[in-house]
Parts: C-alpha cells; structure tokens; sequence
C-alpha cells in the first residue's frame, strides 16, 4: 500500500508593530510549515525574527509570504499590478525574510503568496509566470506553494520548480477549482469536525466540497490553515487528529519531486 503523505501550512508572522494577530506559538505543535508575511500585507522585522526563531524550535519548514503592499487591506484587496511590480516585490520581500533565516542559521524552504496576490496569480497567466521567474532567480531550489491546478503552479513546472500544489480544508471550492470568494455565502467552512472531514476527504480521496453543495476533484500535496481564523487552533488540532488517525504522514515537502507528480 502505497505511503500517504501531506504537509500541513499556516500563515504565520501576520502581527506588525502594536498590532497581535494569531496565535502563532500554539500552532506550530500542530503544522509542518509556516508561510511567514514578509512585512508588505502584515508582518515588521521584529515579527519576522521571532517567527523564524520559533519555525527554527519547531522544526517547522520556513517559507515566505510574499503579499500585495496593502496593509489596512491585509493583502485580500486586488491591485492592478504589472508582471514586473509583481516580480519586483515578490523577490523584495523573499530577500527580506531570507535575511532573517539565514542569520538564525536556517533554511529558507518554500514561497506562497499571500491573499490577493495568490488568487490574481491563479488565474493570471503573465503574473504566475513573473512570479515563478521572481523564486527562480532568487534560487531555484526553492518549493513554490500555489493553488492546485492553476496557473500559477503550471508556471513554476514550466520554470523548473518544484510546485507543492495546494488545497484548503476551511474553505469551499467553486466548480472551476477556484476557491469561493470571501465575499459569498458558504466559502469559509466554521466548523472543526467539517474541516477536518474536508482534510481526510482531500488528502485520501482527491475530493473538495463545492459551495453549491458539490464536490469537485483535486490533487494536493499541502494543506492550508489560515492562522488569522478565530477558529485556526480548534481546527489545526482536528485536522492533524484526524490525518493521523487515517494513517497519514504529515511532515513538509522535501527537495525534490513528489510523488503526486
């Protein structure tokens, strides 16, 4: 029987000056990788520091969360951005966070955008391939998170990246693979036992709901906590239960291709 394996990701690092949000410290018992803000939407240089120290304790994977410069927005606002502003500010904000691990003596991992940016990347053919071009040039070796199935992940295949592709587990999917907008009815799932019977779902059979009450098929090899969720520890702790006791390894992409590949 062939080995079930699935990393478990959070945003993390999303507090700024005398702003708290999160709860960074209780979940990463719970996660194999972090996507730390990398100060455009959320996050300073105090907040990426300590993240990276706590990643490092953990022995959680670090990853950058490149985002749209749109802090009173948290970064969920589309922008029109040009492929070289996207590509610009994706390596600014890599080489800002890869600073800070390479001083704790780390490793520097994967990149996921964040918010708007991720979602105008999965459908947008020249932005995914700017910012594909923008984690390629700043190293090549480095795992680039993206929806799965869109745009953006095709773009790193293209590059010559390793692409995790990725799935959320609280949230609902429209028919196109795209995820329901924030702005709908249906598209945050609030409660801890259906997030984690999603994540099972996922994980073992490829399958995600729809907000109309349908299911859709996806291939993941990462999952998504969102650590701003009210919910995020209730749901980290229900989701991880229960992909273990389904027989599921959880642990963070390695270097080199997956196996779903």
């Amino acid at each position: 029987m062939q080995e079930i394996i699935i990393d478990l990701n959070c945003d993390m690092g999303e507090s700024f000056g005398a702003y708290r949000l999160g709860m960074d410290e209780m979940l990463l018992p719970f996660i194999t990788s972090a996507n730390i803000a990398c100060g455009f939407h959320a996050g300073d240089a105090a907040v990426m520091r300590r993240t990276v120290r706590a990643c490092k304790s953990h022995n959680v994977a670090i990853g950058a969360h490149p985002g749209l410069p749109d802090l009173s927005g948290f970064g969920r606002r589309a922008m029109q951005i040009t492929p070289d502003e996207a590509y610009e500010m994706v390596i600014y904000q890599i080489g800002a966070l890869m600073g800070f691990v390479q001083s704790e003596g780390t490793t520097l991992r994967h990149v996921k955008p964040h918010g708007a940016l991720y979602n105008m990347a999965a459908s947008n053919r020249e932005l995914a391939e700017a910012i594909a071009e923008a984690v390629y040039r700043v190293d090549s070796e480095l795992i680039l998170f993206g929806l799965a199935g869109s745009e953006l992940t095709q773009a790193g295949l293209r590059r010559g990246l390793l692409v995790a592709e990725e799935a959320f587990a609280d949230r609902n999917y429209r028919m196109d693979g795209t995820l329901t907008p924030r702005s709908e009815a249906n598209a945050v799932l609030n409660d801890s036992v259906e997030a984690a019977e999603q994540a099972a779902l996922l994980v073992k059979d490829g399958i995600a709901w729809t907000s109309d009450g349908g299911s859709i098929r996806i291939t993941a090899d990462t999952l998504c906590i969102h650590g701003d969720s009210p919910h995020a520890l209730e749901f980290a702790k229900a989701i991880r239960h229960r992909l273990e006791r389904e027989g599921v390894d959880v642990k963070a992409p390695d270097l080199r291709p997956f196996s779903s590949r």
